[in-house]
């Protein structure tokens, strides 16, 4: 396990590393953002001393280098539109985004399992037909649009739910969220279900499919011939053999939620980590954008190390040395 855990850290290093050089020249290739933070009536003299202020009258490599020895040291740069530390900024939107992720997977979750293994269970009936086509629509149908209509029925044509922001918050152990008053509740609803739905598809294909296979086996029907019931088959048999795929997806899946929140967050002006990216862009604000995708990059790193020991702990045939 240490081994592995060591072997995981060099690996992630590398990929950082990787990450940051890709970004950093992508970012340094498009545009220059003097040219956004400045009016339009600056002089030359106040263009050149804010390019010297910003460190834009360096070389790339020199700007590189400058980066990643201030990254080494917990610095990932100062942002050139809010003047405080990038890191700074994400930390402040990060939770904003893990509450909308993790409620969007916990609907996945609580939605899409039961509803697959009970498809799983009755193939060919008219609950599994209508199962898989709701699954299929929600594979095929946009994200945006999923919001905008989520929007247009619920909040405009019922007036049930507010259409954006994040609404009032309130404190659960020490941790400010939105869970802790009803308004913030009420503000979640909708861009955490336009979040889930797409992943309520995937595990109802990803359950269903899992049932099947694991049902003609020959330990369900050695079960069966001992007389245990239905329930307990499925419950202590069938959940513990299609508990390990169902982990390792979902903990990818997280991964992918939290860094592809950005159009959810946009349609419902969520003030998260995906708000705060796009605007980022659109200024041109390079320090921001490279710590969000080196940000985003090691949570993707830490998910898939926790999912590899999870997958280990429910399957003991799997040897987390093999698998790395």
């Amino acid at each position: 396990m240490v081994l592995f855990i060591v072997r995981r850290a060099l690996q992630a290093g590398l990929v950082l590393l990787a990450v940051s050089l890709v970004v950093f020249v992508g970012l340094y290739a498009v545009g220059d953002p003097a040219d956004i933070l400045l009016p339009d009536d600056a002089t030359a003299a106040e263009r050149q001393a804010a390019v010297v202020a910003l460190g834009l009258d360096r070389p790339i490599w020199a700007q590189y280098g400058i980066f990643l020895a201030n990254a080494l040291q917990g610095d990932l740069g100062t942002s050139f539109v809010y003047n405080i530390p990038s890191i700074s900024l994400i930390v402040q939107r990060m939770p904003a985004t893990l509450e909308l992720a993790l409620c969007a997977m916990l609907i996945a979750l609580v939605v899409g399992v039961p509803l697959g293994l009970y498809a799983g269970l009755r193939p060919g009936s008219r609950a599994d037909s209508a199962i898989v086509t709701g699954s299929i629509l929600g594979f095929s149908l946009p994200n945006f649009w999923q919001g905008l209509m989520l929007i247009l029925v619920f909040s405009i044509f019922l007036g049930w739910l507010p259409s954006s922001g994040r609404g009032e918050t309130g404190t659960i152990l020490g941790v400010e969220t939105s869970l802790a008053t009803w308004d913030g509740i009420r503000h979640l609803i909708l861009p955490a279900t336009n979040l889930a739905l797409f992943k309520v598809a995937l595990m109802i294909r990803l359950t269903r499919a899992q049932v099947r296979e694991t049902m003609p086996l020959d330990f369900v029907r050695f079960a069966r011939a001992k007389g245990l019931g239905d329930g307990r088959i499925v419950g202590l048999h069938v959940g513990k053999t299609i508990a390990a795929p169902i982990v390792t997806v979902l903990g990818m899946e997280l991964g992918s939620v939290i860094a592809f929140a950005v159009i959810t967050e946009s349609i419902f002006a969520w003030p998260g980590m995906g708000k705060l990216i796009i605007d980022s862009i659109n200024n041109l604000d390079r320090p921001v954008v490279a710590a969000y995708l080196l940000v985003v990059t090691f949570l993707f790193i830490v998910i898939n190390l926790v999912v590899d020991v999870l997958y280990s702990l429910l399957d003991p045939r799997v040897r987390l040395g093999r698998r790395a």
